[in-house]
């Protein structure tokens, strides 16, 4: 399986925040994606997902021998700030979940064993979502992917909310997610990227690059990455 990106361009009024953006990214494997605040992260995840359209590019999935465009459903995006039904539980809302994606459903699973998955408690999965910190709607959205299984997921600074104990369990549920999938997540923290990532891709000046293999565990990587950024001046609120 392979996601392929196409010279994306996508632009705002005279900000030219994506410029023929390209890149493959392989199933089996988690990718970083390094960049400033506002270098366009969020913008290239909407793109993506289809949430926003593209100026320009194409984005494929390869998949069996088969080539083809993507398509909504082939993408999981988890947030950086949860888009939820306060109104309902936790339980209440997977339950909803459920029943609407029956179809999707890819192995038999009960609505406990999925809260069981994410480690949290009975009455945490009846509480009112209202009530749950950041960090525990950043696992709800999380859970809905792991009932879906869409084959591409999309994580915009995803472990920044979490405490140390929950970050430690999500880096394992991602390690362990990414056999069948191709997950992708944004950050801005280098240490996270260098303990997770099998890849690192680099969004400088609205391009994608890929961070040497080999620089990845080296005394040198936050040095490389730093000076490669430090000239950025794209960056935006983007």
């Amino acid at each position: 399986m392979r996601l392929i990106i196409e010279n994306i361009d996508k632009q705002f009024g005279d900000k030219q925040v994506l410029r023929s953006a390209s890149f493959s990214f392989d199933g089996g494997k988690i990718y970083g994606l390094l960049g400033r605040n506002g270098a366009g992260k969020t913008t290239l995840f909407d793109c993506l997902s289809g949430e926003k359209g593209m100026d320009g590019g194409q984005v494929l999935l390869e998949e069996n021998g088969r080539t083809r465009k993507i398509t909504e459903q082939d993408v999981g995006y988890v947030y950086s700030l949860p888009i939820l039904p306060e109104f309902l539980t936790g339980y209440e809302f997977v339950k909803f979940f459920m029943d609407i994606n029956k179809d999707k459903l890819q192995t038999e699973l009960t609505i406990d064993g999925c809260f069981e998955m994410m480690s949290m408690t009975e009455e945490e999965r009846h509480r009112l979502i209202k009530g749950y910190s950041h960090g525990m709607k950043n696992k709800l959205q999380m859970l809905l992917f792991l009932i879906t299984k869409p084959p591409i997921i999309l994580l915009d600074e995803p472990l920044t909310s979490f405490d140390v104990i929950v970050a430690l369990e999500m880096k394992r549920m991602l390690k362990e997610l990414k056999k069948d999938h191709i997950l992708i997540f944004s950050t801005h923290i280098l240490q996270l990227a260098s303990d997770l990532c099998d890849e690192l891709v680099v969004l400088h000046k609205g391009e994608l690059s890929a961070v040497p293999s080999e620089l990845l565990h080296s005394a040198e990587f936050e040095q490389s990455v730093i000076n490669l950024l430090k000239d950025d001046e794209h960056a935006e609120n983007v």
